[in-house]
């Protein structure tokens, strides 16, 4: 079911640029960076194209200045809803939505993980 530009941006965007592993479900993996990210999506440049509709699994830090402490790890797997083919020596930019997500430390920032865990779970 194809949703609406306004159903797909209800969730507050922030543009972040994370250090992001990216590996898809052949196993490959690829280092880049996040562009923006939500509760309930992300988006980011990759040097290889992927089909939408692609599982992957996606690996962030959030650095201190984020969660007012120490650093958190958080992996997720999504699936890949839009590609955007640039120019062809360009990178190319894909959109995917966060279908479940684990904290990889649990330690830290515990204020900012129940507000994070809180948002997700209420918007899916």
């Amino acid at each position: 079911m194809q949703q609406n530009s306004q159903e797909r941006r209800m969730m507050r965007r922030f543009d972040m640029r994370l250090p992001a592993l990216v590996r898809l479900e052949d196993t490959r993996e690829f280092h880049t960076e996040t562009q923006n990210v939500s509760a309930r999506g992300v988006f980011f440049y990759l040097d290889h194209t992927v089909q939408a509709g692609t599982k992957l699994e996606v690996t962030l830090t959030f650095p201190p200045h984020i969660t007012l402490t120490d650093a958190v790890r958080v992996r997720f797997t999504a699936r890949v809803i839009r590609v955007e083919h640039p120019l062809p020596s360009a990178r190319i930019g894909t959109a995917a939505l966060i279908e479940d997500y684990q904290f990889l430390r649990s330690s830290g920032a515990p204020d900012f993980l129940a507000a994070l865990q809180k948002e997700w779970k209420a918007n899916n």
